[in-house]
């Protein structure tokens, strides 16, 4: 063999040499990347970790602070707000009776027609009316006079099948989901706007007599008897189908819980007790906080970021409106820290809610062999392709970890709901049931989410009491619920009470 021949077999060896290290290389970096990112998710699952033990605490924390939001005003992170309810829908209800459900961009006017224990709902109808953008901030008299020519305009299309009794007012359950200070059954001051209305002059004014002036202004005869809130009109809406309903939970985009208490368990109330011996009680329960909540510092970066920090901090762990970006922070600390999308952040990554809870939930449901939806939702939304099987799975553990989190806080918060009005006990030959009416996307659409929050409240009650406790999605709460609590909080109720 001649020297060059050897000389170019030396050259060639140590090329392939150079090259097998630089592979050698690549994977030792790409493998230690990839512990990184798996040692970010590993931590991050950790602290997120909600065992039967920590889960047991934020229930107590939750009844703890029940009985101090009932005491006083101010005593605790939970408002505990008198709803002025004290009479919930029997089933024996008859009439017509409408509702205005105001809650945001959109309302909706609802009417039905009650037929009592026999025939129950015999008819309803519904409108939805968009609010022009510019009465969202225009001035009081505008927005309630706009709200109430609708109202006009239908009730003037009442037709066959609804019935008005002869020579008495109509009346209306009115759902207003914004912060309200409640002065009675009928009526309640504004505290402020949210959800993108700003119209100063309303601020401070009774809503009730807002609308009802609107009303007057056109000649529409029609008594608001219940100014509620949505979780309020979803109890009312669960206890009318089924009398075993003591609380009702919303999780959706936000979350809420209202429940049934007895008026002489509640220090803060001084009037006279209900004939009923009960109160309905708005906990506001998205304000919850405890020490014993798993937070991590990914939920501490959404809070301090957020247009209401420290506030809502239980809300920000369970709720719709945060679930995924608590996803994207962790993806965003992977791409960073252990460049888990390549070289560069992704872009997309760096924006504050561009992941949405409907997509996390698209991607946690995802049952194709090699995770499509995940790969497209990547790429749609966060302009991320060329992902790795590995990396996707990655991704579907990641929202398992968030979700399952949020479910589980979410039946211990009911745990404690349960345990504040004894029913989290079996008493010696009793077998009362308790009914928690749930509603809001979350619940309805998020399976995984749902079966997971249902499983864990049956691990927290044990087989002998969850036996006796039952989840019901009570649908359209805030609608009919608002038309049914018209109906039990009519005028004309002693008039036709023998």
């Amino acid at each position: 063999m001649g020297k060059v021949a050897v000389g170019a077999a030396v050259v060639c060896a140590a090329a392939v040499c150079a090259a097998a290290a630089l592979v050698v290389r690549h994977r030792m970096r790409s493998s230690g990347k990839w512990a990184r990112a798996m040692a970010v998710l590993r931590e991050f699952e950790e602290k997120c970790s909600t065992p039967i033990g920590k889960l047991k605490q934020v229930a107590d924390a939750m009844t703890v602070e029940m009985q101090a939001g009932l005491a006083s005003e101010g005593g605790s992170k939970l408002k505990m707000l008198i709803s002025y309810v004290d009479n919930l829908p029997t089933g024996d209800e008859k009439g017509l009776f409408y509702a205005l459900d105001l809650g945001g961009t959109n309302f909706r006017v609802l009417r039905v027609q009650l037929g009592g224990k026999s025939g129950r709902v015999v008819k309803q109808e519904f409108d939805e009316v968009s609010i022009p953008p510019h009465l969202m901030t225009a001035s009081s008299e505008a927005l309630f006079d706009f709200i109430a020519a609708a109202l006009a305009k239908f009730v003037a299309e009442e037709g066959e099948g609804f019935h008005p009794a002869p020579g008495r007012q109509r009346e209306l359950g009115f759902t207003f989901s914004f912060p309200v200070r409640q002065l009675s059954i009928s009526s309640g001051t504004l505290i402020k706007w949210t959800k993108g209305f700003n119209i100063q002059d309303t601020v401070g004014q009774d809503v009730v007599a807002e609308l009802t002036r609107a009303m007057e202004r056109i000649g529409l005869d029609m008594r608001v008897a219940a100014l509620v809130n949505d979780t309020i009109g979803t109890l009312a809406g669960g206890r009318y189908t089924n009398q075993d309903v003591v609380a009702a939970v919303i999780l959706g985009t936000g979350t809420n819980a209202a429940y049934v208490e007895r008026a002489h368990a509640i220090p803060k109330w001084h009037g006279l007790l209900p004939k009923s011996g009960e109160m309905v009680i708005n906990m506001e329960w998205g304000n919850f906080r405890s020490s014993h909540l798993p937070l991590t510092e990914y939920d501490q970066g959404l809070d301090v970021e957020s247009l209401n920090p420290g506030e809502q901090i239980f809300e920000k762990m369970i709720s719709g409106m945060y679930l995924g970006d608590i996803v994207r922070r962790v993806l965003c600390k992977m791409a960073e820290e252990a460049e888990f999308f390549g070289d560069t952040v992704p872009q997309n990554l760096k924006v504050p809610f561009i992941l949405r809870t409907p997509d996390m939930s698209a991607m946690h449901h995802d049952t194709s062999p090699d995770l499509k939806v995940v790969a497209s939702k990547l790429k749609d939304i966060l302009e991320i392709s060329n992902t790795s099987l590995k990396m996707r799975k990655t991704i579907v553990e990641l929202c398992d970890i968030v979700a399952t989190r949020g479910a589980r806080l979410s039946a211990a918060g009911i745990l404690g709901i349960l345990k504040k009005l004894g029913r989290d006990t079996v008493k010696d030959g009793e077998k009362q049931k308790s009914v928690i009416a749930l509603d809001g996307g979350l619940y309805e659409h998020y399976t995984k989410f749902r079966s997971s929050m249902e499983k864990t409240l049956k691990e927290l009650l044990g087989e002998e009491v969850a036996a006796n406790i039952l989840i019901e999605h009570s649908n359209d709460g805030s609608g009919i619920g608002a038309a049914l609590l018209a109906a039990s909080h009519s005028q004309y109720l002693e008039v036709e009470e023998p």
